[in-house]
């Protein structure tokens, strides 16, 4: 029974996020066809890919009992070694949704700035720490920004924050496909993943990013 209702809440979630992609212009497979997968794809078949010109995005919905499966695990490892494919997991529990945090309880600009430095630091000390920090710390920033142009937040997820923010032009393209790109590196650390192509410099892309944010914040309300 209770098996059921996750594969439900799961299946639910996916279709959601497959309409999302779909009023954005992205073909979609749901659920993907044998034949149209790459070889790398056909032994563990995602849940749902999605493309749009070059981009191509495999997507899995988890739940805490599903999440420690073999398939999870070979899809964020394939990923990661074929350029052109980005690999997205999100989570269905309740307990996994991020609560609207209290002005107090996040990560303040000056915490952020603080916490920037420190990031650099442990790039050469522990990279996937690194990783998960400096993520940490554009999610904070991201909510910020969001909260300074006065947007109304549906949720709190990174990949919604990040699309928010580029569909309303406060990021770029470039900082969006940047972001994402960091999201995906970040995702199989978060969840107990290598992540083959994390590098040095990816975290360090990360931290401008960061930076570059805050220092366009400072701009605007100096020229207000």
């Amino acid at each position: 029974m209770m098996a059921t209702l996750t594969a439900n809440r799961e299946r639910e979630q996916l279709l959601k996020i497959a309409e999302e992609y779909r009023q954005k212009g992205y073909e979609i497979l749901f659920p993907p066809n044998l034949e149209d997968l790459p070889e790398f794809l056909k032994s563990y078949p995602p849940d749902l890919i999605v493309r749009r010109g070059e981009e191509s995005v495999i997507i899995e919905v988890k739940s805490r009992t599903s999440l420690n499966s073999s398939s999870t695990q070979y899809l964020a490892q394939a990923v990661a070694k074929n350029p052109g494919w980005r690999f997205e997991l999100m989570m269905t529990n309740s307990e996994d949704a991020v609560d609207i945090p209290k002005a107090e309880d996040s990560f303040q600009e000056s915490e952020i700035e603080l916490g920037l430095q420190v990031a650099k630091q442990l790039v050469t000390q522990h990279l996937e720490s690194a990783m998960l920090y400096s993520w940490s710390l554009v999610e904070a920033t991201l909510r910020i920004v969001a909260q300074k142009e006065e947007l109304s937040l549906q949720r709190l997820e990174p990949h919604y924050l990040v699309k928010k923010l580029t569909a309303e032009g406060v990021i770029s393209k470039s900082e969006y496909q940047l972001l994402m790109n960091s999201l995906s590196l970040r995702n199989p650390i978060a969840h107990g993943f290598k992540s083959t192509q994390l590098t040095e410099n990816s975290v360090y892309e990360l931290i401008a990013i960061a930076a570059k944010l805050l220092k366009d914040l400072h701009s605007s309300e100096e020229a207000e």
